[in-house]
């Protein structure tokens, strides 16, 4: 059928002459059991074949929740099809930036996709450029995990896909650390955007001297956390 010559296309390495990452095809960046579960699932045969990066926008919008596999077969979701997708086009830089930008308001799960995507295949110092801005996008997110659903939020995402070495069913290839790229200068230091605004309350209780150790619990501000 069809849809199974466009999934063995995408997976024939033999003379493969497309674009690489990292000196390797794109799609081997996934595990072969999950690549296998994924040209295997219902979702892919029937939403994914003949999709371009153009059409893929469809898709990405009716997405609903973010995650790897699930249930007992960790059959792969929507998401992860999609992200695998993603690698069988290989989309030109601009074009997964246009998915960050259109993810605003509106299309949250797109913009979780195409981070997801820049966490795979760009170089380091543009990944840290590209995903920090949207470590103050605090929109919620449902996430489907083996059993159930979890809700997270946008820079919890973010943050994950910057510190740990495995996210949405997928090993994640090992990213220098911030302060290693800017040893090196090819980082500046990143300043939250957070601290001016913890720099005018501090300068707030200073100058208040009714605002001593009692009375008044301390301002909280919710951090992002790898945990989702």
């Amino acid at each position: 059928m069809t849809h199974r010559a466009d999934a063995s296309s995408s997976l024939d390495n033999r003379g493969y002459t497309g674009p690489l990452i990292r000196g390797a095809n794109p799609i081997t960046l996934i595990e072969t059991a999950v690549r296998d579960r994924i040209t295997e699932s219902l979702y892919w045969k029937e939403q994914c074949f003949g999709l371009n990066a153009a059409t893929l926008l469809d898709r990405a919008v009716d997405l609903s929740y973010i995650g790897g596999t699930y249930g007992v077969g960790m059959r792969p979701t929507p998401f992860l099809c999609l992200a695998f997708k993603l690698l069988t086009l290989t989309p030109e830089k601009e074009i997964v930036l246009e998915y960050l930008n259109m993810g605003g308001e509106e299309w949250k799960y797109l913009r979780a996709l195409a981070a997801f995507y820049v966490r795979l295949t760009f170089e380091p110092v543009d990944i840290y450029t590209t995903l920090e801005p949207f470590l103050t996008d605090a929109r919620k997110l449902r996430r489907r995990r083996k059993e159930g659903y979890v809700l997270v939020h946008m820079d919890e995402f973010i943050d994950e896909l910057l510190t740990k070495d495995r996210s949405c069913a997928t090993s994640l290839w090992k990213l220098p650390g911030r302060q290693q790229l800017e040893d090196l200068d090819m980082l500046e230091e990143r300043v939250s955007p957070l601290q001016a605004e913890l720099d005018e309350m501090e300068q707030d209780e200073d100058g208040d001297p009714h605002n001593g150790s009692e009375g008044g619990a301390s301002p909280v501000v919710r951090s992002s956390s790898s945990e989702g």
